[in-house]
């Protein structure tokens, strides 16, 4: 683990503790890939401004590897699965079940997390006077709301395609594991709830969440 700005050969992520970034540093680790860490306090545009030297965005991930950059946690599991043929991990574009996979890992982020983040600023990032309680309570219902295919989803099922585990279950896990810290994780039903205590129990999930810390 490094905690400085730098150039690497190997595939690095810039990360914040319990930030999006862990999905791609939990999909790295399970997948064993030699790989650098770079961690910044969060939010890093805040409070480690010459990170946005390196990433316009000030935000995390940040992913490096080779030529490639990338800033979208999703994407860079998608990525790292391709890009290192761990069909272990992914599912074939031939694979009946192809485009439900693709479909969970892109959920993941775009209705899942979105509602996330905004509770998150109106709780932590805003000062005390911008502060909205409103807004915390409306998009928290909404994050729940959003679980509803996931709920029927997973009935009778312990991952969520093909019947093992892949990066799709990364990125839906993380978004579970952050509502867990939101306070939201009383409101998943029964099967979902057990299917987050399934992920959280993978060595790989464990070592990224205890190791990168700051």
């Amino acid at each position: 683990m490094t905690n400085t700005l730098l150039t690497t050969t190997k595939p690095t992520v810039w990360h914040c503790h319990d930030a999006r970034s862990l999905r791609p540093l939990w999909a790295l680790e399970e997948m064993g890939v030699d790989y650098d860490v770079v961690v910044l306090p969060f939010p890093p545009r805040v409070f480690q401004k010459e990170y946005l030297g390196i990433n316009a965005l000030g935000t995390v991930p940040y992913f490096v590897d080779g030529d490639v950059h990338m800033t979208e946690s999703s994407g860079i599991c998608h990525y790292l699965v391709e890009r290192y043929g761990r069909d272990d991990l992914g599912i074939q574009s031939t694979h009946r079940e192809f485009g439900d996979y693709l479909n969970w890992l892109y959920h993941s982020d775009a209705t899942l997390t979105f509602p996330q983040t905004i509770v998150l600023r109106y709780t932590q990032l805003e000062p005390p006077e911008r502060r909205l309680p409103q807004a915390v309570e409306d998009y928290g219902k909404w994050f729940i709301a959003r679980l509803r295919r996931l709920n029927a989803h997973m009935i009778g099922r312990e991952y969520l395609c093909d019947e093992r585990f892949t990066i799709a279950d990364i990125a839906v896990g993380y978004a579970l594991y952050f509502g867990e810290l939101q306070g939201f994780s009383e409101r998943y039903t029964d099967e979902v709830m057990a299917y987050l205590q399934r992920l959280k129990a993978r060595p790989a999930f464990t070592t990224c969440r205890d190791r990168y810390q700051r």
